[in-house]
């Protein structure tokens, strides 16, 4: 029995991530939860104890052009059925976030299950880790946006670099206020103000 569920649905940059768990019931972990609700100390500590213990555990994602080209919704979907594709063990059974799976696999929708399922949870939190981790990375890539701290959700600070600096390529243009600022790019480009123009050279920009 797998638990799966995906993180970084609200988000306006990078990409949706999934997770899928079969827990070992003779290695049980404390303290899982929804993600949500950890600190980002104890989701680093419980994503180690699942890695060990679990019996498999995948993760997978999907970008922010497939996002944009096939909607969030199905890209949620997309990212929980490759992460269950790519468990070491076939799953004979889902127990599933609010979700159902275009999969051959008998399986079980349930409304907040990360708050109810111990594996939903445990699939939940090694989706965030790992998302976090490529956030983390692409703030390098794209210095500027804060990414490493806000992890692209529509933050005040990201929000205001994305009006400064514009949208990446990995922005999800079919959000807003993403798709505003890009179309405001596209049509009517002005000079940097002299606050963004600071903000700009402070990324890095050349």
């Amino acid at each position: 029995m797998a638990g799966v569920d995906e993180v970084g649905r609200g988000c306006l940059f990078g990409p949706v991530v999934a997770g899928a768990v079969i827990l070992d019931p003779e290695r049980p972990i404390r303290g899982l939860a929804d993600s949500k609700v950890l600190d980002a100390d104890q989701r680093e500590e419980l994503a180690r104890r699942i890695r060990e213990r679990s019996v498999a555990w995948a993760v997978a994602g999907v970008d922010a052009g497939w996002i944009d080209r096939i909607n969030i919704y199905q890209a949620a979907r997309r990212a929980m059925q490759a992460a269950v594709a790519k468990l070491s063990l076939r799953a004979d059974y889902l127990l599933i976030d609010a979700m159902r799976l275009d999969l051959p696999i008998a399986q079980q929708s349930l409304i907040k299950g990360d708050a109810r399922c111990r594996s939903i949870a445990a699939a939940s939190i090694v989706a965030k880790v790992e998302r976090d981790a490529w956030l983390a990375r692409w703030d390098a890539v794209y210095p500027g946006y804060g990414l490493a701290s806000n992890k692209g959700y529509a933050t005040p600070d990201h929000l205001r670099a994305l009006t400064a600096l514009g949208p990446t390529p990995a922005h999800r243009m079919s959000f807003e206020p993403v798709a505003a600022v890009a179309r405001f790019c596209r049509l009517a480009p002005q000079p940097l103000a002299a606050e963004q123009l600071a903000l700009f050279q402070a990324a890095g920009a050349q």
